[in-house]
């Protein structure tokens, strides 16, 4: 189901307080980037992911691949940078950055 315009500000606004906590490498796009990637998705529901590269399609492809490979929506693109969203099965209080930053509002 897509974000509503309300949810996407929101994710946007809490998205600003986080630093990328899965980098490409040299390498690309590889399934172990792609495992990690889910992996935090699990634990923070709201996670930035740098996908390094000059060729802005290529940049953009895997951007979708991510999000396509993770079953997470892209809340928002900026330069390197992808912000994703998906919710966890069982939300932690201590990991989850929408119950973290639950403080921010609109």
């Amino acid at each position: 189901m897509p974000l509503s315009i309300a949810e996407k500000k929101r994710f946007r606004r809490i998205g600003h307080e986080l630093s990328p906590v899965v980098l490409t490498g040299g390498q690309g796009l590889t399934e172990g980037v792609l495992a990690e990637a889910d992996r935090a998705l699990e634990d923070h529901e709201l996670i930035k992911v740098r996908v390094n590269g000059e060729n802005r399609e290529e940049r953009a492809a895997a951007m979708q691949m991510i999000a396509q490979h993770t079953r997470a929506q892209i809340v928002q693109i900026i330069g390197k940078i992808v912000l994703l969203y998906r919710p966890a099965r069982k939300p932690n209080a201590k990991l989850s950055n929408l119950l973290r930053f639950s403080h921010l509002k609109d």
